[in-house]
């Protein structure tokens, strides 16, 4: 009899995690990865024996209930493309409680018993509702080129967004040498730094500005006329968005140094377009199918990241209460290496 229960009670501990159909969103801005995220999730999925189903749009669609089930062939070719074949959107209702209540309802309406949701920090505050108020098993895997997540080192598009960057100053530096110019050049990032440090390190750049440090115009332009000083006078100064914009500083170094020749630049959104980078398309299918195994083992409420190159799981509150910081160490590393 005890062997009956105890086999019963795995039984049906078992059976309470097993699955049968899943959904995938992405939401709030696209970043590159996204749609390799999509190709693992659904080609894994459906290879665990799982039907998966595509929400489009992003939680604007879960409510809406704009449900499609995902075959083979629709991932077929997707795995290098920036964007979502999903799309996304931003969705300021879903912070409410009947917008939230249209979520739930369409997972239910369709039998989805868990959700991957592919986005940033919003997007995750989304899926720690739906899990901790309504108790819709979740799995978030972080697609936001800022890079502005800390339980992680790294998000999905940071890499594509910051080769991006890194590209565009390349162009730059031969125009900028040729003319004797020195060019503001302002990237995306919101409140987070690590695309201007990344690209602007790996780029050489002369001075960067990042939010979590601060814009301090007298060392940039310190840094400008030392460097004129021994005859260089093409320099690149990145500026994160989160500070303020590349006009302003080219105005305010234009002010302290009338006779500098310069130039502002805007990279802006196609930071977010373009192929996946290696790095991208293999941290979204190591991701993506990482969620797909959380959600067959019954590991959910959860977020997917990567630490010390290892592919990690982690509780999704207590990720999401963690406080993100720049690598100072970069930060100091890329001052040196600018000195003339």
């Amino acid at each position: 009899c005890l062997f009956k229960y105890t086999f019963n009670s795995i039984f049906a501990s078992l059976f309470k995690y097993f699955m049968k159909k899943i959904g995938v969103l992405t939401s709030g801005g696209d970043s590159q990865g996204m749609n390799a995220a999509v190709y693992a999730v659904v080609r894994y999925g459906l290879e665990k024996g799982l039907e998966v189903y595509g929400i489009h749009s992003g939680y604007q669609g879960l409510m809406d209930g704009k449900v499609e089930k995902l075959s083979l062939n629709r991932v077929e070719n997707i795995i290098h493309r920036g964007g979502t074949i999903l799309q996304t959107a931003r969705c300021p209702e879903m912070k409410t409680e009947d917008g939230q209540k249209k979520a739930v309802n369409t997972l239910n309406r369709n039998g989805i018993e868990g959700l991957v949701v592919i986005g940033g920090d919003g997007s995750f505050q989304g899926a720690k509702v739906l899990s901790t108020k309504y108790g819709i098993k979740t799995i978030g895997i972080p697609g936001t080129i800022d890079n502005d997540l800390a339980y992680t080192d790294f998000t999905l598009g940071f890499d594509s967004a910051a080769t991006v960057v890194i590209n565009t100053v390349q162009m730059l530096r031969d125009t900028m040498t040729c003319n004797g110019r020195t060019c503001v050049v302002e990237v995306m990032g919101r409140r987070c730094g690590d695309i201007a440090l990344y690209a602007g390190l790996t780029s050489g750049a002369e001075a960067i500005v990042v939010p979590e440090v601060g814009y301090d115009i007298d060392a940039i332009v310190a840094r400008l006329q030392s460097n004129a000083a021994v005859g260089k006078l093409d320099n690149i100064v990145l500026v994160a968005e989160g500070v303020c914009s590349a006009e302003q500083v080219c105005a305010d170094i234009k002010l302290r140094m009338p006779q500098i020749s310069i130039r502002s630049l805007v990279i802006g959104h196609v930071q977010r377009g373009g192929n996946a980078s290696f790095q991208d398309r293999l941290l979204g299918v190591k991701m993506g199918s990482r969620a797909v195994d959380c959600l067959v083992e019954g590991k959910t409420d959860r977020v997917i990241g990567i630490r010390d190159n290892a592919i990690i799981d982690e509780d999704i509150v207590e990720a999401l209460s963690k406080q993100k910081r720049i690598d100072l160490n970069l930060y100091e590393l890329a001052n040196k290496l600018s000195k003339y």
